[in-house]
């Protein structure tokens, strides 16, 4: 699932291509994702001019002159930029078409993605309004995480991952920044000694911003605007590196499963 290294990556990608452009048309061939796109967005943003785009979490937020377009990946869909008139592949559900010619083209295998509108402030939509402070914003620092933690039996790592608490870390991310900060993913967040929070904040930042230079990590299905795969995977630690030496210490890497979900680390560098 493209979480925020990804989703951050697609902004950037995206934004010269369309800031301050007038938005041409918009093409739904497929209106079933998630949530069914409305079928008065074509008409609603036809004619306006985008004139800010932002991410809020792992949402991307086109704010036009007279409403804004709220946009998900979801687990695996992509946005990118090409001419409007290349010929559509299948999951080319939506192409947002610009004056200048090219268009936001968003395939989405699975059609877990969304794309919505609203004409309030988008950070008060039901779906974004309930979100915690950004990772990489002075609002998250080490007296937050440690407030938050505290009294918490649930594993450090299924906090890290737990939206309403920390917003786009994700599986990958937790997985790597605990490695950093030498914590284990199945230590109780109760137990994490509060001078450990700022190497966790510092590890967190660190890896996130390590993946958005890198254009976030290709596992199987993303790709960035210019249909290149993201090169973080590369630089991983410890995800998906079962049985091989830590880069570190050269313990195997074991893996666990937690929340359903695959966990990574070293036994000996985290404890």
């Amino acid at each position: 699932m493209p979480e925020l290294p990804e989703v951050e990556t697609t902004r950037r990608g995206i934004e010269p291509a369309v800031i301050a452009r007038v938005i041409d048309r918009i093409v739904v061939r497929e209106p079933r994702l998630r949530w069914r796109v409305p079928d008065e967005l074509p008409a609603l943003a036809a004619g306006q001019r985008v004139q800010q785009l932002r991410r809020r979490a792992k949402y991307l937020l086109f704010d036009l002159e007279r409403g804004s377009m709220i946009l998900h990946l979801g687990m695996s869909g992509s946005l990118r930029v090409m001419p409007a008139d290349t010929p559509p592949l299948p999951h080319d559900h939506v192409d947002i078409v610009i004056e200048t010619g090219q268009c936001l083209r968003y395939n989405d295998p699975r059609r877990f993605g969304s794309l919505l509108w609203t004409e309030d402030d988008p950070l008060t939509h039901p779906l974004l309004r309930m979100l915690a402070p950004e990772p990489l914003s002075d609002d998250f620092d080490a007296a937050y995480l440690a407030r938050v933690a505290k009294g918490r039996k649930v594993a450090i790592k299924q906090l890290l991952m737990n939206s309403q608490l920390v917003v786009g870390v994700g599986n990958i991310y937790a997985s790597e920044a605990l490695f950093h900060a030498g914590i284990r993913p199945q230590r109780s967040a109760t137990r994490v000694r509060r001078d450990e929070f700022p190497a966790l904040v510092r590890s967190i930042r660190k890896v996130l911003n390590a993946a958005i230079r890198a254009g976030g990590t290709t596992l199987r299905d993303y790709v960035n605007p210019e249909g290149m795969p993201g090169y973080f995977r590369q630089k991983l630690f410890v995800y998906e590196r079962t049985g091989e030496p830590c880069r570190v210490c050269h313990t195997p890497i074991r893996q666990i499963v937690q929340g359903q979900r695959s966990t990574y680390f070293c036994p000996q560098c985290q404890k």
